[in-house]
């Protein structure tokens, strides 16, 4: 390294605060594609694979400050070739989420979501206004050890998004939610606000480690939920997450990576520092240049090369393509990153291929 040289940590956080660089910083988004790989590579770790490419180490979600524990709740699993139901057992009642494995991506995707009735949000209440929160100090050990190497992102918020996202994902369902705070807002609100207790919590937490950085799997996106969803129940618990955070010199990144035109200017108002993996068409709706007009200047973008294409495109469109968004980026705050997964059938070439293209 020469002496003019940055470090990965120091690009990555100069890229995001707006400092200036040395380079475009290069930090791939293996999800998906990191599965696929031999043993031995796996073992290794992604942080090793990263460093061999010459690419910058954005180690997104690999930990958490905190843990959440339900005590009076008993969780039991049972599992068949590619069904899995996950039984949450509490002294007001049972609720059971359901899934099924998806081969070709070798993913378990949730098809059974637990709450139908109102009586399941009730006890979806109960098991967090008794959850508890504590700190995982073995954070600091991870941060410290990787050093100047890669810029670390622990994760925020108890179910690694913010409540009512995680309803929409995991606990209700778009459409089951949608009827239910038609009929019985009051009921959805009483049980956000027992989530949202927990929650605020693992900010505490995150205040208190060692990392620079945290994001939070939100999966923004307007096929999910509206633009007044977002301002009324979405955006208050990642300003708050902000708020925290900011206030102990850390900074906050919102993955989404979805529909974000119309999100936009709401996720502006929240207090974040960056967008991770946002996309354009056909993963997304919005490319980088047009994402940078609807946003003030402080906000940072990770992002723009869309999964499909990354699959799909020949050297030639990968390197037109690099060229466009080195363009169109210059004097903004941006990371160059594949956008929400890795497909497994991208060819490691062009991992490496747009290592060295963003280093001449």
């Amino acid at each position: 390294m020469s002496k003019d040289e940055m470090t990965p940590k120091q690009r990555l956080i100069a890229a995001i605060t707006g400092k200036p660089v040395d380079r475009t910083p290069w930090s791939p988004f293996l999800a998906y594609w990191w599965e696929a790989q031999s043993q031995s590579r796996i073992e290794a770790g992604q942080l090793a694979y990263l460093e061999s490419i010459g690419a910058d180490p954005l180690l997104r979600g690999f930990g958490s400050p905190f843990t959440v524990s339900y005590p009076g709740v008993d969780i039991t699993v049972s599992s068949s070739a590619n069904r899995r139901q996950e039984l949450w057992h509490t002294p007001v009642g049972d609720i059971q989420l359901g899934y099924t494995l998806s081969a070709q991506g070798n993913t378990w995707f949730l098809v059974d979501h637990p709450i139908r009735e109102s009586r399941d949000f009730q006890t979806l209440t109960w098991i967090y206004e008794h959850a508890s929160v504590a700190y995982n100090p073995e954070i600091d050990r991870q941060i410290t050890q990787i050093g100047e190497q890669g810029l670390y992102l622990p994760l925020v918020g108890s179910e690694m998004k913010t409540c009512f996202q995680s309803l929409v994902e995991k606990w209700v369902g778009i459409e089951r939610l949608s009827f239910f705070l038609a009929d019985e807002p009051e009921t959805v609100e009483q049980c956000l606000a027992a989530m949202r207790s927990v929650s605020d919590k693992t900010a505490v937490c995150a205040a208190q480690c060692k990392a620079e950085a945290f994001i939070f799997w939100e999966d923004s996106s307007t096929t999910c939920i509206t633009p007044n969803m977002f301002a009324r129940y979405t955006s208050p618990e990642i300003s708050a997450w902000a708020d925290i955070l900011h206030q102990n010199g850390k900074l906050l990144v919102h993955h989404a990576c979805g529909h974000l035109r119309a999100l936009l200017p709401l996720m502006a108002q929240t207090g974040v520092d960056a967008i991770e993996s946002i996309s354009p068409p056909t993963t997304g709706n919005i490319d980088i240049p047009e994402a940078f007009s609807l946003l003030p200047e402080h906000i940072a973008l990770i992002g723009g090369i869309e999964p499909v294409f990354f699959q799909t495109c020949d050297r030639q469109q990968l390197e037109e393509r690099i060229s466009f968004l080195q363009k169109e980026t210059c004097g903004r705050r941006f990371v160059l990153a594949n956008s929400d997964s890795c497909p497994p059938a991208v060819d490691e070439w062009k991992l490496e291929y747009v290592s060295e293209y963003v280093r001449r």
